[in-house]
């Protein structure tokens, strides 16, 4: 029997040589070294935006974009439901009041129509969410920020490369905020960056990600600051990721199409990915709703691969079901149906840039015998 991870990062020669090239002039930490500079720099070309600034994860990466903006405490942001909740953690550390936004059907991002529905005079920003590779449709989002003045932030995760209307993902709004988890497309292991074009607010995220030391006396520090600094030993794994970026990026579309041509004999019972005619989805994973009737089967059909060996993964629970928030009344269950009736009907298929041929057909033949048998 073959076993097949949910995913797993590709490093080569070119990380190893750069990580030891760290290593080997102690340049270790976060404050200096040469892969740090390096890294921001190429990863702002491939963003399309002026500045890039690292960070520990992309949970920081959000929280230091709408700390730098000038996001505070009572501010509403409104926030695509279904995600990461560290997309609503980032709001809640800076003691704002995240919103959850319903989702569009079919790209399963941010819904404009709910955004307008749900904007007061307390809304200060919207955080839109690139979900699963996908791209959010962007120009309603920024025609009503721009109508009601609101800030608008990117939650690019999950959508290394991803573009909408020919302009790359983290370029779109006021900052975006990308993870280099091992998982990601673009990986250093842990480790985040916030791209923007804004040079005050490159400028104030960059201080405080490193404590807000002062400029000209270092331990008089110029505000409230965070240790949320990447190392130069990650930044030196990601120089090493961007001279394979578009081959990672397009390594993830191939096995989307592969999945897609597989399995869509079956799109009666499946909801496959999408590509909006604007869009380019970097399919960070294959992620499946199940409809028809596979309705409510997801933990049979989940338990039957991982007795083949392939591991899968739940989808998210959109902010508005999280007991954590309802129990402090922050939401309510009906804020978002959409999200709703996705929430416990998703999951997504092993996807990375590791995969071999064999293992994908392995992940499809058997996948596609799992669901012969239920239908």
């Amino acid at each position: 029997m073959m076993v097949v991870p949910v995913s797993r990062p590709q490093l080569g020669e070119a990380e190893k040589a750069f990580v030891n090239q760290a290593l080997e002039a102690n340049a270790i930490s976060g404050i200096y070294g040469e892969f740090l500079e390096r890294f921001e720099n190429e990863f702002a070309a491939f963003c399309g935006t002026r500045y890039a600034v690292s960070c520990s994860n992309g949970t920081t990466a959000l929280h230091l974009a709408m700390a730098a903006a000038g996001i505070c405490e009572g501010d509403e942001v409104l926030v695509s439901t279904l995600t990461n909740m560290a997309s609503f953690f980032a709001v809640l550390y800076l003691g704002a009041r995240p919103v959850p936004v319903d989702i569009d059907p079919l790209t399963l991002t941010l819904d404009p129509a709910d955004l307008a529905r749900k904007i007061t005079p307390r809304s200060k920003a919207v955080m839109v969410v690139h979900l699963f590779g996908h791209p959010t449709d962007m120009d309603p989002v920024n025609e009503l920020a721009q109508a009601n003045g609101l800030k608008v932030f990117e939650d690019c995760a999950e959508a290394h490369g991803a573009t909408y209307k020919g302009r790359t993902v983290g370029s779109l709004g006021l900052a975006g905020g990308f993870s280099m988890f091992a998982n990601k497309i673009l990986t250093t292991g842990e480790g985040g960056m916030v791209t923007t074009d804004c040079p005050e607010l490159a400028a104030k995220a960059r201080s405080l990600k490193a404590l807000a030391f002062g400029s000209s006396n270092k331990f008089m520090h110029e505000d409230i600051g965070y240790n949320y600094r990447m190392t130069n030993v990650q930044a030196a794994i990601g120089c090493g990721q961007m001279l394979v970026a578009d081959r990672l990026v397009e390594k993830r579309r191939e096995i989307g199409r592969y999945y897609s041509a597989r399995l869509d004999a079956y799109r009666e019972h499946l909801q496959l990915p999408i590509e909006m005619p604007w869009a380019r989805n970097v399919i960070w994973m294959y992620h499946l709703s199940l409809r028809g009737a596979l309705k409510g089967r997801r933990a049979e059909i989940m338990a039957a691969l991982k007795e083949q060996g392939i591991e899968t993964r739940e989808g998210f629970i959109p902010y508005n079901l999280q007991k954590i928030f309802l129990e402090r009344g922050w939401t309510r269950e009906d804020a978002c149906p959409v999200a709703n009736s996705l929430a416990y009907e998703s999951f997504y298929l092993p996807t990375g840039p590791a995969m071999t041929d064999a293992e994908l057909d392995y992940v499809s033949t058997r996948f596609c015998a799992i669901l012969d048998r239920l239908l």
